[in-house]
């Protein structure tokens, strides 16, 4: 094991992707899996930004102009 690596990282994103499908959606398309995943990819790498919901809007109007 080295010093520097570890898995913590992809271990936190698959228990916010696990949380998020048993808690939010209950249950997931295979059709729309890369949807879902994406959602939550967008969620861990906002964790720490405090003005997500601004950024979410904004990227929602912006994609529909």
């Amino acid at each position: 094991m080295r010093d520097d690596v570890t898995t913590n990282s992809i271990e936190s994103v698959w228990a916010l992707l696990k949380r998020g499908i048993v808690g939010q959606y209950h249950k997931v398309s295979i059709r729309y899996l890369n949807r879902y995943i994406d959602e939550f990819c967008f969620r861990y790498n906002h964790l720490k930004n405090l003005d997500v919901f601004n950024l979410t809007i904004s990227k929602a109007i912006g994609a529909m102009v």
